[in-house]
């Protein structure tokens, strides 16, 4: 299960660390600063941090992303509802009474 907090996932740093899905982006920070030179290698996805690629394989990883058919549906969502609500925007602004006679 993809939502399980308990799955093992592969530490893309050592492939012998297998880190509980939970503590995963815990582990890959702490496991960037113990392989500095496997780090500069890898690519992060721009869809969920948590998906570090070989450099080379980015954009080929990003056409693939599982990730960001949901980032695609946010931006959809986001832009409809804001177009729903300039076409519905009444402006309810009226102006405060004025007691101030300017010509006295």
């Amino acid at each position: 299960d993809v939502l399980d907090p308990e799955r093992l996932i592969q530490c893309p740093y050592n492939k012998h660390h297998r880190i509980r899905a939970c503590r995963f982006p815990y582990h890959l920070v702490k496991c960037r600063k113990s392989y500095p030179e496997v780090a500069k290698e890898l690519a992060t996805c721009p869809f969920n941090a948590r998906h570090l690629v070989p450099q080379a394989d980015l954009s080929d990883h990003i056409m693939k992303c599982n990730d960001k058919g949901f980032i695609e549906q946010d931006i959809v969502n986001q832009s409809s509802g804001f177009q729903r609500e300039q076409m519905n925007a009444v402006s309810t602004w009226q102006a405060p009474p004025c007691d101030e006679d300017w010509e006295t």
